[in-house]
Formats: structure tokens, sequence, C-alpha cells
């Protein structure tokens, strides 16, 4: 029985961390997000509402503020070699599987003019 529990929990588990990145708070900032929403000439309130809150907010030596946005997130995958999911509640061993663990990052830089519009975008992302 403590077999069966452990398997539920690992599982619940396994949910909870594959959604991590792609979480409510996370699910309007990603690569695509910031390419087709934010354009030139956006004010600084449409671009809080397409990509949320910045990380980090600066201003540069003429006064032209910058937001910038840094995310990172982790994906785990739990997996079984030969057998499938229900050897390891039966068969007690933890020797079969493993897991995958995945790092996701996305930068993305918003530059603003004088008006408090944008002026220029610049991102990056990694996955490893």
């Amino acid at each position: 029985m403590k077999k069966i529990i452990y398997a539920l929990a690992l599982l619940v588990i396994t949910a909870s961390c594959a959604r991590n990145f792609n979480g409510a708070s996370a699910q309007n900032f990603t690569l695509g997000s910031v390419q087709m929403k934010i354009h030139r000439g956006m004010s600084q309130g449409d671009v809080a509402e397409a990509l949320g809150s910045p990380n980090i907010v600066t201003k540069d030596s003429e006064g032209n503020m910058a937001w910038v946005y840094d995310k990172i997130g982790t994906e785990v995958e739990y997996y079984e070699r030969g057998g499938g999911f229900w050897l390891v509640i039966v068969g007690g061993g933890g020797s079969r599987g493993g897991t995958r663990t995945t790092q996701k990052t996305l930068t993305a830089v918003v530059k603003f003019d004088t008006q408090s519009r944008v002026d220029n975008v610049t991102y990056h992302s990694s996955k490893f």
C-alpha cells in the first residue's frame, strides 16, 4: 500500500513540475508572445498587459526607460525503462527508471523612447 501511495505522490509532483514553466504566471511570457505582441510604438501599459510586470526597470543616461523580463523554468520528466509505470508500483525497485531535467530561460529587454513608447525589443532564449 505504501508503494501505491508513493507512486501517486510521485505522479502529482511530476504533473506540478511539468507545468512549472507554462503555469499561469508565466503563460503570457513566451518567446512567441514577445515576438508577436510587442512592437514598436506600443505604450508601457500595453506592454504590461501583454507580458505582465517586468523583473527589472532601469533608465539610461538620457532618461529612457527599459524593462527587463527574465524567466527561468525547469521541466522534470520521469521515465521507466522497459516495462512501464506499473512495474514501478508492483516491482518495488526504482533502479529501472530515471529522470530528465531541462532548464529553459527567456530574457527580453523592452526599451522605451522619451514618449514612453516601445523603441526596441531584444531577447534571448535558451534550453539546456
